[in-house]
């Protein structure tokens, strides 16, 4: 009989941890299917942490940069008119500023620039779209000439790879658009400087 114990004792502690290691490989295969819906793109070189993101982001510090960033706004030669979106600038106007990480899209926390858009587009137009600055071309946008930009239009650009889209940006007005940068947060920047310039893709007018 006290054989008998200890083998169905044994019986019942060995199921105990199927049971425990059945439960961890669900867990892990549920968090690995959520992270699987969303729409990164771990080609995208904007999207990637570069040598000026720190590994922790806290609010300090957007609020320490938060005058400067503000100042640089106002020497923006941006004039507003009674047809522009008012909403679209003044929530802008709350992200800038916000340091950029990848795979984050909060405001003043951080996000990368395909968050940005997207957090963007959904408080202003209430228009839900992708995640990714390819797929948000693919599957939001008609595509439009430069020419032809208007305010809340999306700008795509390259990196080293002509015709791989990995970055994109919210048009405003006379040659500015704003967009999350990995060295510099959300900021607004002129496709006049050399660099948008030359990297430009494409431009594209959601659906």
């Amino acid at each position: 009989m006290g054989f008998i114990y200890i083998d169905l004792t044994f019986v019942l502690i060995m199921n105990r941890y199927r049971i425990i290691l059945f439960l961890c490989v669900a867990v892990t295969m549920l968090s690995l299917l959520s992270c699987g819906k969303r729409n990164y793109n771990n080609d995208d070189i904007y999207d990637k942490p570069s040598k000026h993101t720190t590994a922790s982001v806290t609010h300090s510090s957007r609020t320490d940069e938060k005058g400067d960033v503000y100042k640089a706004w106002k020497r923006l030669d941006i004039k507003l008119g009674k047809e522009d979106n008012k909403e679209l600038y003044n929530e802008i106007k709350e992200w800038l500023g916000t340091p950029y990480k990848y795979a984050c899209e909060t405001k003043g926390v951080c996000t990368d620039c395909s968050g940005f858009v997207m957090k963007v587009y959904l408080a202003v137009y209430k228009k839900p779209i992708e995640r990714n600055s390819g797929r948000i071309f693919e599957k939001n946008c008609k595509p439009i000439s430069r020419n032809n930009l208007k305010e809340g239009d999306l700008v795509f650009f390259h990196g080293k790879n002509p015709g791989r889209i990995t970055h994109v940006g919210i048009y405003l007005k006379d040659g500015y658009f704003a967009h999350a940068s990995s060295s510099q947060g959300v900021t607004v920047n002129s496709l006049a400087q050399n660099y948008y310039n030359t990297h430009f893709e494409c431009a594209g007018r959601v659906k």
